[in-house]
């Protein structure tokens, strides 16, 4: 990936940190967007973006050759105890801030001829778990969106996501926040411990690098064995 251009959304902490340090090394040319982008390493190049709010292409290169749309929402509650904004504010960072970004970006991954996309989604998206109704509906809606777009902008562009279980990230910080909850996390994943934000951040480098040329629509667990394995 060296001199290629990425861009990192949300690269400031958790798995973006980890994806921007991977491309840093890797000798690329990386911008990040962060609402803190004085938390970003140096070597990048900083935009002070809110998924939330309207998104400027103003200071990204003109051909973007591999794009991590990371922001996301972990809101864990019993359906009837959740408003109607929950679930629109869940939607706003898990899916409509990939599209803005998507969106703000399309002409530049095009302009690459050979540009990756990674998204994130949620091991809860297929596995059915209770109080997780509003964060898999969203994110069932990135992976609806993430094979889409891999068909419509095939062959150019390839556009993957990535499912993870629960990975210690800031934004996981309230679910492993002492000894009882982390044994108790790692307990339910075949694997016997939860995720690190370099576990998914391996993975997600993997999809935006070369390596994975030949795979595009596809969406990877990396989860623990949590999706696929039933231990005795």
């Amino acid at each position: 990936m060296k001199d290629k251009n990425i861009l990192i959304v949300g690269g400031a902490t958790g798995i973006g940190a980890s994806l921007v340090n991977h491309a840093l090394q890797a000798g690329a040319n990386v911008w990040a967007s962060s609402r803190n982008p004085e938390n970003l390493p140096a070597g990048v190049n900083p935009l002070q973006w809110d998924v939330t709010g309207e998104i400027s292409g103003e200071g990204l290169p003109a051909s973007i050759d591999a794009l991590a749309y990371c922001p996301g929402t972990i809101n864990l509650k019993p359906f009837r105890g959740l408003k109607l904004e929950a679930f629109r504010d869940d939607l706003e960072v898990n899916l409509m801030g990939a599209i803005k970004v998507l969106k703000v970006a399309e002409k530049a991954l095009k302009a690459s001829g050979n540009a990756s996309v990674v998204l994130f989604s949620t091991v809860a998206v297929g596995q059915g778990m209770p109080y997780h109704s509003s964060v898999a509906a969203s994110k069932g809606a990135i992976e609806g969106l993430g094979r889409s777009l891999a068909a419509e902008w095939a062959p150019t562009v390839r556009v993957n996501t990535v499912a993870p279980s629960l990975t210690d990230t800031p934004l996981a910080t309230r679910l492993l926040s002492n000894d009882d909850r982390k044994e108790a996390a790692a307990k339910r994943h075949p694997l016997k411990r939860f995720g690190l934000a370099e576990d998914i951040g391996q993975a997600a480098w993997f999809l935006l690098t070369e390596q994975s040329s030949w795979i595009s629509g596809q969406v990877l667990g990396v989860d623990g064995g949590m999706s696929s394995l039933r231990p005795v």
